[in-house]
């Protein structure tokens, strides 16, 4: 699959991002192709970490464990979520071809990101489902 976002749709995407996860504390969100390439990105500027090495290392991840759900049975698992003593990564497919990653500390309830997710998610496949082609 390819894509081609003008920047109105990546300021939009970016808009999404920032209002939806920005606002209620998140460190970081990023949306990464399943090769591991940073589509998009907001930074709360608290973080001081290298999202290029971790898009990469999430999207072989995500593969990894994709595999590990088709192996018991399941067609896949659609988010995955790792806890820190410090910060916390979510991890949630977008279509087929995507995965938002935020990372978050103590301060951000699991229950309330993941309900952005949901909301984010729903925006960026409208923006993001009518640019794919085969």
């Amino acid at each position: 699959m390819t894509y081609v976002l003008d920047q109105k749709e990546l300021d939009a995407i970016e808009g999404i991002l920032e209002e939806d996860f920005m606002d209620i504390g998140v460190r970081c969100v990023f949306l990464i192709d399943m090769a591991g390439n940073v589509v998009a990105s907001q930074d709360s500027g608290k973080m001081k970490h290298d999202i290029y090495s971790l898009a990469a290392l999430a999207a072989g991840n995500f593969g990894a464990v994709s595999t590990m759900a088709k192996i018991i049975g399941e067609d896949e698992f659609s988010l995955l979520f790792h806890k820190g003593k410090k910060e916390s990564i979510h991890f949630s497919k977008v279509m087929k071809e995507f995965l938002l990653i935020s990372i978050f500390d103590e301060d951000v309830s699991l229950g309330f990101l993941r309900l952005k997710v949901a909301e984010a998610i729903d925006e960026i496949t409208g923006i993001l489902g009518h640019q794919l082609s085969p």
